[in-house]
């Protein structure tokens, strides 16, 4: 960011003290200097006595005015342009770019999300549960520039779509790619925190986060999700769980090899009380999303909970102007002597 500023008049007395004058008294007296210029010329112009008696002025009205004399008030123009160039000058003003560093002490979260064949189900109108869940951990990311970000996909196994980052170009464009079929269905709670641990284990982030999306209950994976919870609570991570699903029965589309595309109702059943002991395990909290409104409004009170730490410092760096204004208001001055000595110089 760019700014004009008058750094004022400097000076020492008795190399001991600096001394000062601000900017604003350099303008006041400036101003005042310019002011007495006008009022005495004024007051020259209506005492002045001729030099030369005429008994008859007639013959002197009659006599048109040379261009010298019509251009002639220029000379005290450039008088006073030239003073108001120095007065400028001795204000010193200087243009200035603000430099602004920042220092974060980033957060390290690692998002878990379902992509199991329930969140196919369409009762997030008008898309299915993992068509909002995206959208939504895209606006989460983008609202985190400071930190680092991974994603964990899980359906009957978990693996990672993306490892911590803070190119989050880069992480988005993972989050479109995820979709149904890169992994057999089921439900690995246990594994998805896991896999999370095991990516933010050893984090130096003051603070270590994972966000953990489902619909359903845990049915497949070699580790327990409590299990989980406790190593993740050992390495200090903090897990936010989200049920996302309606309750009762939600439509999900089925492709019959028959008859083509239809829907058939399923069961929304989240194993509600293992999320919520997950997050109580890990000093996190449990959501509940049963629209994408909720899903949204749960994501921005995560995003308002983890705040990350960011300390600025600024320093202005500026360039001195004086010289500029200097050399202008001396030119003028020069301008207006060699004018006043040759082009409108006066006989006595």
């Amino acid at each position: 960011m760019s700014q004009l500023e008058f750094a004022g008049l400097s000076m020492s007395l008795f190399d001991k003290a600096d001394i000062t004058i601000p900017a604003t008294l350099i303008f006041i007296v400036g101003g005042l200097v310019i002011a007495l210029m006008f009022f005495f010329r004024l007051r020259k112009r209506r005492t002045v006595s001729a030099t030369i008696k005429y008994s008859d002025l007639r013959i002197v009205k009659r006599a048109a005015r040379s261009g010298r004399q019509r251009f002639r008030p220029v000379l005290f123009l450039l008088r006073v342009l030239a003073l108001a160039l120095l007065i400028v000058a001795v204000a010193r003003p200087r243009a200035g770019t603000e430099i602004i560093e920042e220092n974060s002490e980033g957060i390290d979260i690692m998002v878990a999300l379902d992509v199991s064949s329930s969140m196919q189900a369409e009762d997030f109108k008008p898309h299915n549960r993992l068509y909002v869940a995206k959208e939504e951990i895209k606006k989460f990311i983008e609202r985190r520039p400071h930190d680092r970000i991974g994603l964990v996909v899980f359906a009957r196994n978990s693996f990672t779509q993306c490892p911590l980052t803070v190119d989050h170009g880069v992480l988005l464009q993972f989050v479109d790619m995820v979709d149904f079929g890169v992994l057999d269905d089921g439900t690995a709670i246990g594994m998805a925190i896991a896999n999370g641990v095991n990516r933010l284990r050893e984090s130096d982030a003051k603070s270590k986060v994972m966000v953990l999306l489902t619909d359903g209950v845990n049915n497949s994976g070699e580790i327990d999700p409590l299990t989980a919870a406790n190593i993740a609570a050992t390495f200090d991570i903090k897990i936010y769980t989200i049920g996302a699903g309606k309750p009762g029965n939600a439509m999900v589309p089925y492709d019959d090899p028959i008859f083509g595309k239809r829907y058939i109702y399923s069961p929304t059943r989240i194993d509600e009380e293992t999320l919520k002991e997950i997050a109580d395990r890990t000093h996190g909290q449990y959501f509940r999303a049963r629209s994408g409104e909720e899903l949204e409004q749960i994501y921005d009170e995560i995003d308002t909970l983890e705040k990350t730490e960011i300390k600025t410092s600024s320093h202005m760096q500026y360039k001195e102007l004086f010289e500029y204004f200097a050399y202008a208001g001396l030119i003028f001055l020069v301008l207006e002597m060699v004018l006043a000595n040759s082009y409108f110089r006066k006989l006595p």
